[in-house]
Order: structure tokens, then sequence, then C-alpha cells
């Protein structure tokens, strides 16, 4: 198991390195970063079929005994965001190769995002407070570069309000952390649930408690931290875009459910509640910005905003059932919205237009691009049999049975308003004429386009097919998640895998 917790930050840091190092090869690259997102997946399926089987693990670096050293540890959610994440790099990787420009190529591309893929993982991983700061810190630094790559002004204005807000989470989050060594002694994960209530007043624990929910509120875009992300997610290409979507919130989701299930359980009367109310207001205000915009990229920005309040839903219903739904949407919502953001740089790279009005005729022109995106879209507005219908459906059913009416009108009000801007999306982007003067996007007019489109489908169909059959096949993805739920409400098997048998 020491070995299959290092393998998915070993192998993308060093095929960054690698890239690196091949810097005057742009090929080289392209091959080196496909060769290792396929071990990067292979490792992450070794780690969730080792914790599937072992139950939860832990590796101590160098040796050095908890609380001391450096931990990684891997649950059944850990082990499955880590495969989240490396088929999401797979994905963004195929895809990269058939659009990328050489100029983005030459300026480390592909080192960067094998990096943020390594980041990513280690703060699924880690087992420590500061260690997760030390990894939002490398991912920031790699998805700032990404968004920057290419310097167009747009871009540059997106990186700066992306990285300003971001520096401020992490001064947040360092703060939090400072006040917690200082108190308590100790920043290990496991060793924080058990210490916190005997060294801290249930005041000062919620103060921190506070902290932590403004650091890794911005990180997720929570309400009233969220306008970074549709101010900047629309500026760089497509698949930046796609990547971030699949992965930036998503740590910052992980790391709220992580800390608010083993650390700050002290009074979930009062804490969980403000996630709960701070939820149905995140999901409302990103789906009435979807709403109100027409263009694509700017549409799904503000739909991550609002996917994140269903997955934050889930942990502030603080149940069995609520967590098991968060779980299972956001892997869904990975999936899905990844693939919203590919179809959306297809269709760019067709007509050269993003905005609906500019935009028709791709059904006609391109069934199949048409028939991933509807799959994705209605799956994303929670229609059944798509895989949003049963995530959705598992957060309703325990808002119902913990009696939070008013999250669960405000969930299924935005399920519809959702509907609406995927339908928007289709009318006029895939059903209507195609507008007097938009290039011919039907197959033939140009073979370079062609070429690059149908590899450019490749990761969109494995996406929607992905999504499909999470939807058809629910009831084994439902029990995972519920597993994984169980798992964080049973604290003890986290803090004796990483602390000893005696510990819990």
């Amino acid at each position: 198991m020491s070995l299959l917790l290092t393998l998915p930050l070993l192998v993308p840091l060093a095929g960054a390195v690698l890239c690196v190092l091949l810097f005057r090869s742009p090929g080289a690259q392209r091959a080196v970063a496909l060769g290792v997102s396929l071990a990067h997946c292979l490792a992450a399926g070794a780690l969730f079929a080792g914790v599937r089987g072992g139950g939860v693990a832990a590796v101590q670096v160098s040796g050095w005994p908890a609380p001391f050293g450096i931990t990684f540890v891997a649950d059944l959610l850990a082990a499955v965001m880590v495969c989240a994440g490396a088929g999401m790099g797979l994905c963004i990787v195929v895809y990269s190769l058939f659009v990328l420009d050489r100029g983005r190529e030459r300026f480390g591309y592909y080192p960067l995002v094998l990096a943020l893929l390594a980041a990513v993982c280690g703060a699924f991983l880690t087992g420590d407070i500061f260690n997760l700061y030390v990894w939002f810190e490398v991912m920031l630094m790699a998805s700032f570069a990404l968004m920057a790559l290419g310097g167009e002004r747009p871009q540059l204005e997106g990186a700066l309000k992306y990285v300003t807000l971001n520096l401020v989470s992490s001064a947040v989050f360092l703060s939090g952390a400072g006040i917690l060594y200082g108190r308590v002694g100790t920043l290990n994960l496991a060793d924080l649930s058990l210490a916190v209530d005997t060294h801290l007043s249930p005041g000062l624990l919620t103060a921190i408690a506070m902290l932590f929910l403004v650091a890794f509120g911005i990180k997720a875009a929570l309400f009233p931290f969220f306008f970074w992300l549709p101010a900047s997610y629309h500026t760089p290409p497509a698949v930046v875009a796609a990547l971030f979507s699949a992965l930036l919130t998503k740590v910052g989701a992980y790391a709220l459910i992580r800390v608010f299930t083993l650390v700050f359980v002290h009074d979930i009367g009062w804490t969980h509640p403000v996630i709960l109310a701070l939820a149905g207001v995140t999901m409302l205000t990103g789906v009435l910005g979807a709403a109100s915009k027409y263009d694509f990229p700017k549409i799904l920005a503000f739909h991550i905003v609002s996917q994140i309040g269903y997955i934050v839903m889930g942990l502030g219903l603080f149940s069995v059932m609520g967590l098991a739904g968060a779980i299972y949407f956001m892997i869904h919502n990975i999936v899905v919205k990844t693939n919203l953001f590919l179809v959306a740089g297809i269709a760019r790279r067709l007509t050269g237009e993003t905005h609906l009005d500019r935009l028709g005729g791709l059904c006609r022109a391109r069934p199949w691009l048409a028939a991933c995106f509807f799959v994705s879209a209605m799956s994303l507005a929670g229609l059944p049999p798509f895989s949003g219908f049963f995530g959705k459906l598992a957060l309703l059913v325990a808002a119902a049975r913990t009696g939070h009416w008013t999250v669960f009108a405000v969930a299924v009000v935005v399920s519809f308003l959702t509907l609406y801007s995927m339908t928007k999306i289709w009318n006029y982007a895939f059903w209507k004429p195609a507008p007097e003067g938009m290039p011919d996007p039907a197959p033939g007019r140009d073979t370079e386009t062609d070429r690059a489109v149908a590899g450019m489908l490749i990761p969109v169909t494995v996406l929607a097919a992905v999504s499909l059959l999470m939807g058809l096949g629910a009831g084994p993805c439902m029990r995972l998640a519920l597993d994984a739920a169980e798992q964080l409400l049973d604290k003890g098997a986290y803090i004796r895998a990483v602390l000893g048998e005696g510990a819990a």
C-alpha cells in the first residue's frame, strides 16, 4: 500500500519533470504526457482496488511516525477522487493532442497539466492540513500559469482575478492552520480529530471552523466567494477550462467535506446549518447567472457555481444519504461538466464563435457532437435515466428525511432552471438553423478541421458514455458512495489507519 499511495503523486510529477527536460521537442512532450496519463490512470485504479478491498490505508513518509511526519491517507472518498482526477487528466491530454497550438506546447503546457494533476492527487491523499496547504499552492501556481498561457488580454485579466482571490483564500487558510497549530500543537487530521475538543473551547473552535469554511469556500466557489470563477473560467482555451472545471473547485469541495466530517464536528447544530444555507444560496445564485447569459462558456462557468451548491448541500445535511449523494453528484459533475466544456471547444473550433446568437445548425451538421452534448446536458439538468438525476434524487431524499424542506425546494427549482439553460444552448447552438455568415460546420469543408474534430470527439464520446453508464448503473455507483459516506461518518477507521489500532 505504501507504493500504491505514492504512485498517483509520483507518476505525474515524474512526467512533468521529463516534459520539462524535453522542452525542445513538442512531439516528445505529447508522447510523454499521453503515456504518463495512462500510467496515472493505472496507478489510481490500483489504489482504488487496494482501498476497496483492504479498507483505509495510510503511509508515513520516511518512516516518521504520525503525527510528526508527512502522512498520506486513502479512504474510499480519496481513492475515488484520485481515480476521477486521473481519468479527467487522460481525457484532457487526448483532447489537447488535437486542439492545442504549438505556442502553448513550447511554453510548458504539458508539464503544467501534469504538475496540476500531481497537486490535485496530493490534496486528495494528504493526511495533514499543512501539506494540504502546500498542495493547494502548487495547484494554484500551475493553474495560474495555464490560465495565463498564451498571453491574450482576456486571459491575463481572468488570471489576475483568479490568482488574487485564491491568494486571499490561501492567507485565510494559513491563518486558520496557524491558530490550530499554536493551540493544539498538531496539524495531522487524525490527531486533530482527537485533540481539538480537549485543547480548544467550543467558541474558538467554531471561529477556526469558519476560517476554514471561508478558505475552502473561496476555492470551491461557494457563495458569496464565487465571483472570481465566472470572471475567469471563460477566458482560457476550452480544454484548460474543462480541466479547471473538473478538478479545481472539486478539490475545495473535497477539503470542506474532509475537515467538516473529521475535525469540525463539535457543534454540527450550528456549523452545518450555516453550510446548508450557503449551499442553497450558491445553487440559486449560480443558476440565475447561467440563465441570464448567452455565451456558451459563460453559461457553463456559472453552472460550476450552481453545481458546487448541490455538493455542499450533502455536507450540510450531514447524514449518510446526504454525503453519499454529495459524493455521487461530485463524480457525476466532474464527468459531465468537463464534457460540456470540451463540446464548447469543438463548437468554437467549427464556427469560431461562442455566443449563442452566432451559433446554429450543429445538430444537422454534427449529429454525433449533438448527441454527446444532449447526454451531458440532460444529465446536468438531472433528467432520468442520466447520472445527474440519481445524484439529485439522493440529495432530495436526504433533505426530506431530515426535514430541510427549504433547501429541498431550492434544489428542485434550480434543477428546472438548469434544464432551461441547457435547453437554451440546445435550441440556439444545435437546433436552430445556422445564422447567416457563420462558417459551415459540416464535414468536408476543411480536412484539417475534420481530423481535429474527429480526435477531439474521442474523449467527448468516452465521457458521455461514462455519464450514461453512471445513470444506468446507478445502483452499484450509489452503493460505493454510501460506503464512502459511512467511512466519513465513522472516524475511527481513518484515525486507526493513521495513528494505530489503539488510537480510537
